[in-house]
């Protein structure tokens, strides 16, 4: 992955001042602006738009988590037959393996 330009540099110092000015904390300031500047990156294709290896919150329902997120952590179980899986035989699988 290529590294920030100086032009991103700047881009996330004005989105972190900025909401640092508008009241909100110092590390929230930082992520925000992080994901502004990398979403960006993504757009003008200077980084590769990957879906993430994430499992989702684990305070939501199974129901309410993307197929993705329900198909990792199939993975992370070691349930045959995930990948031919839809949604609803995914959270299935995973309640019957708890």
């Amino acid at each position: 992955m290529a590294e920030w330009t100086a032009k991103d540099e700047r881009q996330y110092d004005k989105i972190r001042e900025s909401n640092l000015d508008r009241g909100m904390k110092q590390e929230r300031a930082k992520e925000v602006a992080a994901r502004t500047v990398n979403k960006q990156r993504r757009k003008d294709g200077k980084t590769p738009s990957r879906t993430t290896q994430g499992t989702g919150n684990p305070n939501t329902s199974l129901e309410e988590r993307t197929k993705d997120e329900l198909y990792n952590i199939a993975q992370e179980m070691d349930i045959n037959g995930r990948s031919k899986m839809s949604k609803p035989q995914l959270v299935k699988a995973i309640r019957e393996r708890r």
